[in-house]
C-alpha cells in the first residue's frame, strides 16, 4: 500500500499546473480571504477504522484521543484530542470457517491484523438470525465504532472487498491478475451483506450509518491475490449493478433514509472518469461522491468539484494519506483540496499505522504495541481542532491556506502551511465589515514546526492591524490563527 500510493502521488504531482498548485513562494506573501466565496457547511474530519481499530478498538484512551477535543494522557505526555467527527467502519471480507468444503484463500502477504472479519460467513442462508451470520465477529473494530459514535461521531459503512466466498478465487485480496474478482451471481449478495449489517447496527449497536459505500478504489488494478490487504477490482459496469442492488436492499431493510456514497476511487481524475461514466439512473442512486486523495498535488480537483456540484451531490475526500511523517505533505495537499476540491469532509486513512511516516501514532506490526506520536498528529490537530462542523468553508485564493467562518461566534479560523524557508504571511481581511480580534486585538495562534520544538504551541503575540494580520512562519511549519470579532 505505502509503495503503491507513494508512487501514485509522485506521478500525479507532475500533472497539475502551477496555477492549480498555488505554491507559496519562499518570500513574504499576502493572502486575501474572500468571504463571498462560500463553499458550504463543513461536516467534519474523520478516519477509517479498519486495521488500527482491529488492534486497539477497545481502548478508551484512543477513542478520547481521536474523537474528542479533550486533553488526554498518553505514554507520559498529554495530547490535545483531535476531535474527529467521522468514523468509517470497514465491513470485512474474511472468515476462517469452512462452507461445504470451501475455505477462504488468504494472500501469503497479508498480516493477520489486516484480515477484517465479515459477518455473513455461510452463503447457504441469507437470514441474519441464522448461524450463517456471525454477529460476534470483528469485536474490536465494532467497539471502536461504538466508542466513536458515543463521542458524537457520525458513521459511514464501506467495504474493501466482498466476502471471500463472493470472490471468484475465494481470495479477498484480489484476483491473480488484478482483474474483476466479484462473482457475477453475487452482486446482490454483496449489497445484501452491507444492507443487513447497516440494519443490524441500527437495531443492535445503536449506530445509524449515514452513508454506505460498497467499494474501495474499485477501478484500480493493484488488488491482487498476493496483496497485503483486502481489495477487489470492480469495473464500472459491475459497480452500476451493485449500486442498484444496494439501493434495493437498503430499502428492503427499511433503510430508505440511509444514503449511498461511491465510488472511493484512488484519485481525483479517476473519480471523475468513473462518475461521468455512470448513466443518469446510476448517478441518481448516489447521494455522496467519495474520492481518495492519493494523487497528491496532482490531478484536476477543480473539474471533479464542478461535475459533482452540477449534479447536486455531496463531495467528501473520504481517504487520504502519505508517507511523510512531518505532516507537511498532508497539510499542503489538504490546503489544495480546500482551494480546488471543496469537500465538506476530509478523512485520514489510518490514524495509527505500523509505518511511522503514514501514522499519526505509530504501532509495531510484530508486537502490536502502540508507540510514538508523530509530528503529523500535531499538524492534523491544527485543522481538526479549529475548523469545526457547522463552520462555513471560505476561499483563501491560494493553495497553501484553508479558512472557515463561524457566524455564531463571529470567528474566522485560518490554517496555513509554509513548505519553504521562513517567511511572513499577511492575511488580508479587508473584505469583512469589521475585524477586531480578541481582547486588545490579540489573535491567538498555534504552531507546529516538525523539525523544531513546537508541536502544538499556543501563542498570543500577534494582533489585528486595521483589517490584516501579519504572522511569522518558520521554515516547513503549519499555523492556525483564530481571529475573533469578524463581521461580514
Amino acid at each position: 500500500m505505502v509503495t503503491r500510493r507513494t508512487v501514485l502521488a509522485a506521478a500525479g504531482a507532475g500533472v497539475a499546473s502551477g496555477a492549480l498548485l498555488g505554491r507559496a513562494a519562499n518570500a513574504d506573501a499576502t493572502v486575501a480571504i474572500n468571504p463571498a466565496a462560500d463553499f458550504g457547511v463543513w461536516e467534519g474530519w474523520g478516519t477509517s477504522l479498519a486495521w488500527w481499530a482491529n488492534v486497539f478498538g477497545d481502548r478508551d484512551d484512543f477513542a478520547d484521543i481521536f474523537f474528542t477535543t479533550r486533553s488526554v494522557s498518553y505514554n507520559g505526555t498529554t495530547l490535545p484530542g483531535l476531535g474527529l467527527t467521522i468514523a468509517r467502519y470497514n465491513l470485512g471480507a474474511c472468515s476462517q470457517n469452512s462452507v461445504g468444503g470451501a475455505q477462504m484463500v488468504a494472500s501469503p502477504n497479508i498480516p493477520r491484523f489486516k484480515q477484517i472479519e465479515g459477518f455473513w460467513q455461510d452463503w447457504r442462508n441469507e437470514d441474519p438470525a441464522s448461524t450463517a451470520w456471525n454477529w460476534n465477529a470483528d469485536a474490536k473494530q465494532r467497539a471502536a465504532l461504538g466508542k466513536a459514535v458515543q463521542r458524537g461521531a457520525l458513521a459511514e459503512l464501506f467495504a474493501n472487498s466482498p466476502m471471500w466466498w463472493m470472490c471468484l478465487n475465494h481470495n479477498p485480496s484480489g484476483a491473480a491478475d488484478g482483474g474483476l474478482n466479484l462473482q457475477s451471481w453475487n452482486h446482490r449478495q454483496h449489497a445484501l451483506h452491507l444492507a443487513v449489517t447497516a440494519r443490524y447496527a441500527r437495531d443492535r449497536w445503536g449506530v445509524t450509518f449515514r452513508t454506505v459505500d460498497p467499494f474501495n478504489e474499485p477501478s484500480s488494478d493493484w488488488w491482487r491475490a498476493d496483496g497485503r490487504q483486502e481489495g477487489c477490482h470492480i469495473d464500472a459496469t459491475t459497480q452500476r449493478s451493485v449500486l442498484a442492488n444496494l439501493r434495493a436492499e437498503l430499502n428492503r431493510q427499511g433503510l430508505s433514509g440511509v444514503a449511498i456514497s461511491a465510488s472511493d476511487e484512488t484519485s481525483y481524475d479517476l473519480a471523475r472518469t468513473t462518475w461521468n461514466g455512470f448513466d443518469p439512473a446510476t448517478r441518481a442512486l448516489v447521494r455522496q461522491v467519495n474520492v481518495h486523495g492519493y494523487q497528491g498535488s496532482g490531478g484536476r480537483r477543480d473539474l471533479l468539484f464542478n461535475d459533482v456540484r452540477a449534479a447536486g451531490k455531496v463531495l467528501w475526500n473520504s481517504e487520504s494519506g502519505d508517507s511523510d511523517g512531518t505532516g507537511i505533505t498532508m497539510a499542503r495537499n489538504l490546503c489544495l483540496d480546500w482551494r480546488w476540491l471543496h469537500p465538506t469532509a476530509w478523512c485520514y486513512w489510518q490514524v495509527m499505522d505500523p509505518s511511522a511516516g503514514w501514522s499519526a501514532i505509530h504501532y509495531d506490526a510484530a508486537t502490536l504495541r502502540a508507540g510514538a506520536v508523530q509530528p503529523k498528529y500535531h499538524v492534523l490537530a491544527q485543522f481538526t481542532r479549529h475548523i469545526r462542523p457547522g463552520m462555513r468553508i471560505i476561499d483563501t485564493g491560494v493553495g497553501y491556506a484553508a479558512a472557515a467562518y463561524d457566524p455564531g461566534a463571529r470567528r474566522l479560523v485560518i490554517v496555513a502551511v509554509n513548505t519553504g524557508a521562513a517567511q511572513t504571511l499577511t492575511f488580508d481581511l479587508s473584505r469583512y465589515g469589521q475585524v477586531t480580534g480578541g481582547s486588545g486585538g490579540v489573535v491567538p495562534r498555534w504552531s507546529t514546526v516538525p523539525a523544531g520544538s513546537d508541536r502544538y504551541t499556543q501563542r498570543s503575540d500577534v494582533r489585528v492591524s486595521g483589517k490584516s494580520v501579519a504572522v511569522p512562519f518558520a521554515a516547513a511549519s503549519v499555523q492556525t490563527l483564530q481571529v475573533d470579532g469578524v463581521v461580514p
